[in-house]
C-alpha cells in the first residue's frame, strides 16, 4: 500500500507539472499573437544621434524582425533596403542631428558598403555630421569610414589599408588523394569556376580577369579616400603598398585618421557638437530601434501606384529557394504577379547572384521577359550579378550596377565526377551493370565517361551557351559576335561591364527606384516587396528545427574552414548544366 500511493502521487505531481508547463506554451502562444498583431513605435529623441554598427551580415532583403528579438534569431542578418531607407529618414529627420559609425568589420560585400557609403554622402548635404570610432578599421570598415567629417581610432588600435588581394581554393590535390576524377565539359576559355577541379592555381586567363577585377574594384576604393580625405591617389597607394598606416600615430600623421582617442574623449568630443554639458548624456539610437521610427513622407506615396521590387539572391535552381536561394518556381510566381497587377506601373528587379542552374536561369528569363514588354524592368546588381545571374537580369529595360559589381560570365559548363577510382582503390566497391540500348547509363558517375557521350553533352553547352549568347545580344541590342567575344565566360567589374555595353549606368538601389520611377512616369508611388516572406513565427521554427540549426552549428565548429564545407556541399548540389561565375573568390 505504501509503494501504491508513492507511485500515486508522483504520477500527480508529473501531471500537474505536465498541466503547468502546457499552460506556460499556451501563454506564450497568446503572447507571440500579441506580439506579432503589434508594432512598436518609436519616437526619435531630442538632439539624437544615430549609431550605426554593421556588425552582422548585411543582405539585400533583411528578414522580418523575429517577435522573440536577437535572442532567438540562429544568424540575424541586416537588410541593405532597411539600412539605406533608415539613413534616408535620418537625413530628414530633426531630431537627428548626426551620425556614429561604430564600424570595424563589415561582414558585407564592396558593393554593399559602396551603397551604404553613397547613401552617407547624401546624408551629409543636410549640414549633419558624420564621426566614426574603431579599435580596429578593417579596409571595408575604412573605405566606409573615410566619408566622414572625422575619424577616430583608439590610442593602440589600427588601420588595414594594404590594397586588395583575391584568393581562390583549388581542391585538385584533394580530388587525386580520394582517386576521384571530374570530367570538364564548358564553353568560355574564362570560365573558371571549374578551375579549381583540375588545376592546383589560377590559369593564365583566370589570373587576368581577377586581376582587372579587383584593380578596378581598388581604384573606385583610392578615387573615393582621396576625395574624401584630400589625399592623393599616388600618395595612398604609396601608403598601401608600404604599409606605412601600421601604428596608430603613423595613421594620424599620414591622414588616414584625425585624432586618437578613448571612448570617453570621442564622447566630449560629442558633447560639444550637441551643445551638451560636460556630464550630459547623449540620445543615441540604433538602427533597429530607429526602424521603428515612423517616415515623415510615407503619407505621401502611393497615389501614382506601385513599384514592385524582386529579390533574386543566392545561387540559382528549380523548386521554391527562399530568401538566400534563387528558386525558379517562387521567382517566377513573383514576377507574374507583378505583371499581372495593374496597379504595379514599374518593377525594381534586385540581384545578387552568382548563377546556377541554365535550365532554373532560363524559366526566370522567360517571366522577366514577358514582364518587360509590359512595364518597364530595372535590374540592380549588387555585389554579384554574374553568369546566370546574368541571363536573368538582360531582358530588362534598364541595367543598374555598382563599379565594384562582378558581373558578366557568360558561359556555361558541366562537371561529371568519375568516381571508379575512389569506389574501387578506396572503398574496395565494384560495379557492374546490364542495360538495353547503346547509352542507357549515360550519365554514370561510377566510370569513365564514354567518348561518345562526351561529345553529345558538349553539344547541348554549346546549344545553351549560343541561347545564352543571342538573348544577351538581344536584350542589350548587341550583335551575336561583339556579346561572344566579351562572352567565354569572362568575369568584368561594373566599370569595364558598362564600358562594353553589358550596363547602361552605375547606381545601386535607391538609383534603381529613381529611373524606375521615371520610366514609368510617375512621382507618388508606394513599393511592394516580392517574392512574399515567411511569417516571423513560421521562420523561427524553420530555424530552430531545420537546416538553419544544422548549418550553424557546423559553422560555429568549423571556424575558417566552415567555406571548404560550404565549397564542396554548393558542388554536390549542382544538377544539370551550370551558369555560374567562380564563386570561391575571397577578396581582402
Amino acid at each position: 500500500m505504501k509503494e501504491f500511493f508513492k507511485f500515486m502521487f508522483a504520477s500527480m505531481l508529473g501531471f500537474f507539472l505536465t498541466l503547468i508547463l502546457i499552460s506556460v506554451i499556451l501563454f506564450s502562444v497568446v503572447a507571440i499573437i500579441a506580439s506579432v498583431a503589434t508594432t512598436e513605435v518609436v519616437s526619435t529623441p531630442r538632439n539624437a544621434v544615430l549609431q550605426i554598427k554593421l556588425d552582422r551580415t548585411i543582405i539585400d532583403r533583411g528578414q522580418k524582425k523575429s517577435i522573440f528579438g536577437d535572442m532567438y534569431s540562429m544568424r540575424r542578418r541586416d537588410g541593405l533596403t532597411d539600412i539605406l531607407d533608415n539613413i534616408r529618414k535620418a537625413r530628414n529627420d530633426n531630431d537627428i542631428k548626426g551620425i556614429l559609425l561604430d564600424v570595424s568589420v563589415i561582414p558585407a560585400g564592396l558593393s554593399t558598403i559602396s551603397e551604404i557609403r553613397d547613401a552617407l554622402a547624401d546624408f551629409k548635404k543636410s549640414g549633419k555630421f558624420i564621426v566614426s570610432y574603431s579599435e580596429f578599421y578593417s579596409q571595408g570598415a575604412y573605405y566606409l569610414a573615410s566619408v566622414s567629417d572625422r575619424i577616430y581610432l583608439q590610442p593602440q588600435g589600427m588601420v588595414f589599408f594594404k590594397g586588395l588581394d583575391a584568393e581562390q581554393t583549388f581542391i585538385k590535390g584533394t580530388l587525386e588523394k580520394l582517386d576521384i576524377k571530374m570530367q570538364i565539359i564548358r564553353h568560355g576559355k574564362f570560365k573558371a569556376a571549374t578551375e579549381p577541379l583540375f588545376l592546383d592555381k589560377m590559369s593564365a586567363e583566370n589570373r587576368k580577369q581577377i586581376s582587372e577585377l579587383i584593380r578596378n574594384s581598388w581604384e573606385k576604393i583610392v578615387e573615393a579616400v582621396s576625395s574624401s580625405r584630400n589625399i592623393s591617389a599616388g600618395r595612398l597607394n604609396e601608403i598601401a603598398d608600404s604599409l606605412k598606416a601600421e601604428t596608430p600615430e603613423d595613421a594620424v600623421k599620414y591622414k588616414l585618421v584625425d585624432q586618437l582617442a578613448y571612448r570617453d574623449q570621442l564622447l566630449n568630443d560629442l558633447r560639444k557638437k550637441l551643445g551638451l554639458s560636460e556630464k550630459a548624456d547623449i540620445s543615441f539610437i540604433t538602427l533597429d530601434k530607429y526602424s521603428n521610427v515612423p517616415d515623415s513622407r510615407s503619407g505621401v506615396f502611393g497615389k501614382d501606384g506601385k513599384i514592385a521590387v524582386i529579390y533574386a539572391t543566392g545561387n540559382i535552381g528549380g523548386g521554391n529557394g527562399d530568401d538566400q536561394s534563387i528558386g525558379s518556381e517562387r521567382l517566377s510566381k513573383a514576377f507574374r504577379k507583378a505583371r499581372e497587377d495593374k496597379k504595379i506601373k514599374a518593377i525594381v528587379f534586385r540581384i545578387n547572384s552568382p548563377g546556377g542552374s541554365a535550365l532554373a536561369s532560363d524559366v526566370i528569363w522567360r517571366e522577366v521577359s514577358l514582364a518587360a514588354k509590359e512595364k518597364p524592368v530595372v535590374a540592380s546588381f549588387g555585389d554579384v550579378a554574374a553568369s546566370g545571374g546574368y541571363y536573368i537580369a538582360c531582358p530588362a529595360t534598364r541595367i543598374l550596377a555598382d563599379p565594384t559589381t562582378i558581373t558578366g560570365s557568360i558561359g556555361v559548363f558541366g562537371v561529371i565526377p568519375n568516381l571508379k577510382g575512389f569506389f574501387n582503390n578506396k572503398l574496395g566497391i565494384t560495379f557492374d551493370e546490364a542495360k538495353t540500348n547503346a547509352n542507357s547509363d549515360y550519365i554514370s558517375i561510377t566510370k569513365p565517361m564514354p567518348a561518345y557521350q562526351e561529345k553529345v553533352l558538349q553539344a547541348g553547352i554549346e546549344s545553351i551557351y549560343a541561347q545564352f549568347v543571342a538573348k544577351v545580344a538581344e536584350g542589350r541590342h548587341l550583335s551575336t559576335a561583339s556579346v561572344d567575344s566579351i562572352g567565354q565566360g569572362r568575369v568584368w567589374s561594373g566599370t569595364d561591364a558598362k564600358r562594353i555595353g553589358l550596363v547602361d549606368e552605375f547606381g545601386g538601389f535607391d538609383r534603381a527606384i529613381e529611373v524606375a520611377m521615371a520610366l514609368a512616369k510617375i512621382k507618388n508611388y508606394s513599393l511592394i516587396y516580392l517574392p512574399e516572406q515567411k511569417d516571423p513565427l513560421e521562420e523561427l521554427i524553420d530555424q530552430l528545427t531545420g537546416n538553419e540549426a544544422r548549418m550553424k552549428a557546423l559553422e560555429k565548429e568549423m571556424g575558417e574552414y566552415y567555406k571548404y564545407y560550404q565549397y564542396l556541399n554548393e558542388l554536390q548540389q549542382m544538377k544539370g548544366i551550370q551558369a555560374r561565375m567562380p564563386f570561391d573568390i575571397s577578396i581582402n
